[in-house]
């Protein structure tokens, strides 16, 4: 195990930094970051096909993971995003499902029975042959490990004879190869595990482009899969070091310490849109940015949610502290999906005397002119979470801050790392909390809604639970009319509007901007290929 000192990225943009007028929070964790050491451990044997620099790729990454581990929060998204995994199905750019490691699949005439036949020209990057034995074996481990796998579909039976696979489930699903699609199902050797390998340190064995070589929270090296079934990646090794704070993982790329980089932020976009040697490469989103609000403390009165709602100033974050790469919040889908967002109605549009009116009607008055409103001697203070891997999110974190002044709230923020967000908001140890989510991960979006505001749902630590919007949602996941399922999610939208079930700020565009000199970059609206064996160099 070596020790690495202060990245050379950080190193040289010092004395840049000293020209940046930087405010609160991005401040602070960009001077963490300077002063921070990586540790680094070598947990798989490193391709030595190439040592060229021209065989390198550097990609400036938000936090790659806290463990590789696919069935743990959301990592899976990274095992996926950075080339290491494969699913069933692939998404195109409309966000249907297309063969991958299944190369055809059909439904049964009673619509309980899927048939995938499994691509029999695949091997996992040990070399060992994908078969639908080896698929059935990976989806019932995920099953096992993750409560969150059962949230998308029940299986019955699940059976594997030769290249086929079948799935009988225990009701109707009109889009299984769309589930299937979501990283969380990506399919691993179970073997390589029973063999003693370390899936959360070395990474699963899967189908992908490239390989994990060495990977620890703050960096990881990928190198070429020689095994790969799709023809040669272009690179024989990947590094992707987690470079959180978007006006550093800007400069990297300026400075070409890193030849792409994921998501720069709105302050950083005027950099590159006038170099010639850059280009952005930008998508419409399907990313919600959005502030969950905990029903088990100071917010079970739905008054106060809806006075809180209605002084976020959401037309004024969009235009003016993203500059325009964000469309203003309303409602829980983004308009990118058609679900209704020009009908939908917000009744807590922005409006201060109208919030201020709400609080006053709950008997929270400022009685000693501090400037806080309170009830029965008691401040109203609120504890707000954010975490920094998305460049947004601290800047809405202080705007919010300051328009809550101005209705008498006392917004408490508190920095938490990624890796916990997620027990976090399992917990509902919060009085707000903002994420950063993709609501169509699967192509549909009710299993955004059921996910994060479904009764018992894993992801669900606010505390709500209506029996009608459950009903809705439920109709909107099983209904073959596909006008039916659209209707039932608009309906269940708008009783969370109505109810003041969560403030909705923006939508983002997504974007990686990359040296000129690397071809095949892309980027989909799923967020879910960055890293892919297009990538080149030209």
């Amino acid at each position: 195990m070596g020790i690495i000192g202060i990245c050379s990225y950080e190193v040289i943009y010092i004395k840049r930094k000293v020209r940046c007028v930087m405010k609160g929070l991005r401040k602070a964790l960009l001077i963490s970051m300077m002063l921070g050491v990586t540790v680094l451990g070598t947990v798989g044997c490193i391709n030595q096909s190439s040592d060229s620099s021209n065989d390198v790729l550097k990609v400036g990454a938000i936090s790659f993971a806290g463990t590789l581990e696919p069935t743990e929060n959301y990592f899976s998204w990274a095992v996926v995003r950075y080339g290491v995994g494969e699913t069933l199905t692939k998404f195109d750019d409309h966000m249907n499902a297309k063969p991958w490691l299944a190369s055809s699949w059909k439904q049964s005439d009673d619509k309980l029975t899927w048939t995938f036949t499994i691509n029999d020209k695949i091997k996992f990057s040990n070399g060992n042959a994908l078969t639908a034995e080896a698929v059935k074996a990976s989806l019932e481990r995920t099953f096992t490990k993750s409560k969150r796998a059962k949230t998308f579909f029940n299986y019955t039976e699940m059976t594997a004879n030769g290249q086929e696979l079948t799935i009988k489930t225990d009701k109707p699903y009109y889009n299984l190869p769309n589930l299937l699609g979501d990283p969380l199902f990506l399919i691993m050797d179970v073997t390589a595990e029973a063999n003693g390998r370390d899936i959360a340190k070395e990474g699963p064995i899967g189908t992908g482009p490239y390989v994990v070589t060495s990977f620890t929270k703050e960096r990881a090296e990928l190198a070429r899969n020689d095994n790969y079934w799709d023809g040669k990646p272009g690179f024989g090794k990947v590094e992707i070091p987690s470079i959180n704070d978007a006006n550093t993982r800007a400069m990297a790329l300026q400075a070409g310490d890193v030849d792409m980089a994921v998501s720069i932020g709105p302050g950083e976009y005027g950099i590159f849109q006038n170099d010639k040697n850059f280009t952005i490469y930008e998508e419409s989103s399907l990313r919600d940015v959005f502030v969950r609000m905990s029903q088990k403390g100071k917010l079970k009165n739905a008054n106060l949610r809806a006075a809180l709602i209605a002084g976020a100033d959401r037309e004024s974050y969009a235009k003016n502290l993203m500059k325009d790469t964000f469309i203003a919040g309303k409602a829980p889908l983004p308009p990118s999906i058609d679900y209704g967002f020009n009908q939908l109605r917000d009744p807590n549009k922005y409006n201060v005397e109208r919030a201020k009116e709400l609080l006053k009607r709950e008997g929270y008055i400022d009685t000693n002119s501090d400037g806080i409103v309170d009830k029965d001697g008691e401040n109203l203070v609120l504890d707000f979470y954010a975490y920094t891997s998305r460049p947004e999110l601290p800047l809405y974190a202080e705007a919010l801050q300051a328009d809550y002044k101005k209705i008498g709230v006392d917004l408490q923020i508190k920095i938490i790392d990624y890796a916990v967000i997620d027990t976090l908001a399992q917990s509902g140890d919060y009085d707000m909390l903002i994420s950063s989510v993709v609501t169509a991960n699967t192509g549909q979006p009710v299993w955004f809604l059921k996910q994060y505001w479904g009764t018992g749902a894993e992801a669900n630590g606010s505390g709500f639970s209506n029996p009608r919007f459950d009903e809705l949602l439920a109709l909107g996941e099983s209904a073959n009319d596909p006008l039916v399922r659209r209707n039932a999610l608009i309906n269940a939208q708008q009783l969370m509007l109505d109810d003041s079930i969560a403030l909705f700020l923006g939508y983002p565009k997504i974007n990686i901007v990359g040296n000129n000199n690397i071809d095949g970059i892309k980027i989909s609206p799923s967020e879910y290929y960055i890293i892919t064996k297009d990538l080149k160099r030209k």
